[in-house]
């Protein structure tokens, strides 16, 4: 897919489980690489750029096993890569190629890196004139200063301190201080310049100290590593969350109004980019932290407030500033992000080209971007990504301005990013939640209204369907709570072209079935298997937007909706269509016995404990009793259209 459409949005709320840390995933995978010991790491964030350094580290003999998901065992190699010759592809990972040059240097092998056009223009000088320093062989094969980059093995000296500027990028320092201490000997690094980006410096420097080596700082300008020091597995590792990632979410609920929270980062997080929050809050946004969490809605007022910050510290989550800035009451100022220049492309003109697309006033300088909003946003903009995946992640954001927005290139957030549009519509996508009490009309109903809006369409009911079914299947007992969730969280279900398969097997009408029906009744009032679907449930949320029909769909699965139905009919009529459903399918079936079953039905749904079936008060009720199904969709598509677009 070449390009994706955003629909107009309007509201953001939800929880978003943040994938892995990239700049932590890839120092953590080098630190276990160059370690004694074997090291586990979960959590690991699964993109383009992990899967890079994971298949270099392959190359040059490390062992690297998957052991599930996002968990990985690196076979540590105490410093030294079993093989010595070897190509290596880096991509565009600047994260990989920086660090595991100064390492492979360290080596004493013959090693070849280069990487896609645009790392071929990212430099690399500075890292390069830190290794000569020390008698390093590092050949350019191409442009001076930038990748690709030839490696031999070399007499390698730390006679005096290393002289290396800071102020392009900090993962030139990043990369000397994890290979340094594979010498022994002590080194210290003095920075010429001011150092940039500080807090990914503090992300070395914690991980290195997890596997045991300590560096002494004075201030940002000189660094000394003792002597004698060597990594050590530290056993079990996990990846914090995406700090950089949690900005376009908790911006999100900023602006949406929220609460949108984010886990996997906190109060504690190492991560500078955290700090994101706090430029949040001087905006106005109303921030949570928590110690696994962070949480954001908007301000009371409804608006946020311009700014005039310096971004040194934060430069990856600033872009997402910049695009927040379309949604204060004044002229924004982003300050001190010269950095944006040398990354994935000129973030700086980029940034700019796409900002004034939308209508904002924009003056951008060598190290500043400022930002004056329109009174509203151009819609249908096509906002071109060039090959950059935070570009495509922060101008999503642009379609809360109730605006539609084409994201061009959305493939590039596989960088770090591979399901952040689906994540993204898990609480911004457009919900209609139509429930009701069986048989009262509302799949079919849904299904229509589905195919009209030109929504994905969910039958929760099937879930639970099909979890009956499968415990039918292995005998297990409806009632056995934890054996029917246990069965319900690893469903193998398939929704394909009006079927339902189960492992493969169709099973569309045999869910229909009046026992299958009974026990859907009944293990759906089972709590745990409630919140085993859930997730599950929440999953079919994605864009253009969810028709979903079912018990709870407004009160517990989607409270947010953007529309709430309340589908219902009298038992008797409900009966009645049951038993022609039947009929025509050719199945038995007995009027006094279905009425019987129906009531029954209705009230285990309406006195079980955990989400009974119940007519929420913001849901419109739509009594389908006399009603026929075109009447019944024109009904609920009035009640739909009389919402916000």
């Amino acid at each position: 897919m070449n390009h994706l459409d955003l629909p107009a949005l309007t509201r953001a709320a939800g929880t978003v489980r943040l994938p892995g840390s990239k700049s932590i995933s890839n120092r953590m995978l080098l630190l276990a690489a160059l370690a004694e010991g074997t090291t586990e790491i979960r959590d690991l964030l699964d993109s383009d750029d992990t899967r890079v350094m994971l298949a270099a580290l392959e190359r040059v003999g490390v062992g690297v096993t998957a052991l599930g998901a996002n968990t990985w065992r690196i076979d540590g190699c105490a410093g030294v890569f079993p093989i010595k010759d070897a190509d290596l592809f880096m991509g565009n990972a600047g994260t990989a190629i920086r660090p595991l040059t100064a390492a492979l240097t360290l080596s004493g092998g013959n090693y070849r890196l280069s990487g896609v056009p645009r790392m071929h223009e990212r430099p690399i000088g500075d890292l390069v004139d830190g290794l000569l320093q020390i008698g390093a062989d590092v050949r350019y094969t191409g442009q001076s200063g930038f990748p690709p980059l030839a490696i031999h093995p070399a007499n390698v000296k730390l006679a005096g301190p290393i002289r290396l500027r800071g102020d392009v990028s900090s993962q030139f320092l990043t990369a000397l201080l994890m290979a340094l201490p594979l010498t022994g000997a002590e080194a210290v690094i003095e920075m010429t310049t001011e150092l940039i980006s500080k807090p990914y410096v503090e992300i070395t420097l914690n991980l290195m100290a997890h596997f045991g080596v300590e560096v002494r700082r004075q201030e940002w300008q000189r660094f000394t590593i003792p002597v004698g020091q060597r990594y050590r597995s530290p056993g079990v590792l996990h990846v914090e969350g995406d700090a950089s990632a949690a900005s376009y979410f908790l911006a999100a609920g900023a602006i949406g109004g929220g609460p949108v929270r984010v886990e996997g980062v906190g109060r504690n997080s190492i991560q500078g980019d955290a700090r994101f929050a706090d430029a949040l809050e001087a905006m106005g946004a109303r921030i949570e932290w928590g110690e696994q969490f962070i949480e954001a809605r908007a301000p009371v007022s409804g608006q946020l407030k311009a700014f005039d910050v310096d971004l040194n510290h934060i430069p990856d989550a600033a872009m997402t500033l910049a695009v927040v800035a379309l949604f204060a009451d004044g002229r924004c100022v982003l300050r001190n992000i010269a950095s944006w220049r040398v990354k994935e492309t000129d973030r700086i003109a980029a940034m700019a080209t796409e900002l004034r697309k939308l209508g904002a006033t924009v003056e951008e300088g060598a190290d500043f971007l400022a930002v004056s909003p329109p009174p509203a946003l151009a819609p249908g903009v096509a906002i071109d990504t060039y090959d950059d995946h935070r570009i495509a992640m922060c101008f999503s954001l642009a379609a809360l301005g109730g605006v539609p927005v084409t994201i061009n290139d959305p493939a590039c957030v596989s960088k770090t990013f591979p399901d952040y549009f689906d994540t993204l519509a898990e609480i911004t996508a457009p919900v209609i939640a139509i429930d009701g009490p069986s048989a009262s009309g509302k799949g079919t109903v849904a299904e229509r209204v589905a195919t009209t809006l030109g929504y994905h369409y969910l039958d929760s009911g099937s879930l639970y369907r099909l979890t009956a079914l499968a415990a039918i299947k292995a005998s297990v007992a409806l009632d056995n709570e934890a054996g029917v969730a246990a069965l319900a969280a690893s469903l193998p279900a398939t929704f394909a072209g009006g079927r339902v398969l189960l492992t493969d097997e169709d099973v569309t009408d045999a869910i229909r079935s009046e026992e299958v029906s009974a026990g859907a009744s009944k293990v759906a009032a089972l709590p745990a298997v409630r919140a085993a679907l859930l997730a599950r449930q929440r999953a079919y949320r994605r864009f253009p937007g969810l028709v979903a029909d079912g018990r709870d769909m407004g009160s517990v699965v989607f409270p947010a909706a953007v529309a709430k139905v309340f589908l219902t009919a009298s038992a008797e009529a409900r009966a009645e269509r049951r038993y022609k459903q039947l009929m025509a399918k050719g199945m038995p079936a007995n009027m006094h016995a279905l009425l019987k079953d129906l009531q029954e039905r209705d009230a285990r749904d309406a006195q079980r404990t955990v989400a009974p079936l119940l007519h929420c008060g913001d849901a419109d009720l739509v009594d389908t009793t006399r009603l026929d199904i075109e009447a019944a969709v024109v009904a609920v598509m009035t009640i739909v259209k009389r919402q916000p677009p």
